[in-house]
């Protein structure tokens, strides 16, 4: 398993994005531009769900998709993210046969 999964893995913050990807609606309230499902969630949001700047956030997402766990997808000016459930999938095959 690549080392970029790893450390992506390694930290509770990430993990929380993760979880909160899952179920966006659930963790977000509504947007003005793209769809908390189809289009993924506003790195505003998700920085401001952290409690921390968006550099620090993004510092957070940039590892996250380095390591094929989410997309990015630029919608005017933000920048929306949300899980690449495919990778997920090939990355819980491999912690299982581990």
């Amino acid at each position: 398993m690549p080392v970029d999964v790893l450390k992506a893995l390694a930290n509770d913050r990430r993990l929380h994005i993760l979880d909160w990807l899952k179920d966006p609606t659930r963790h977000f309230p509504p947007q003005v531009d793209g769809d908390l499902e189809q289009d993924g969630v506003c790195a505003l949001f998700i920085a401001e769900k952290l409690g921390m700047s968006q550099p620090s956030a993004g510092e957070h997402l940039k590892v996250l998709s380095q390591a094929g766990l989410i997309q990015g997808r630029r919608i005017k000016q933000w920048v929306f993210y949300r899980r690449d459930e495919r990778r997920i999938a090939e990355v819980r095959g491999l912690l299982a046969e581990l």
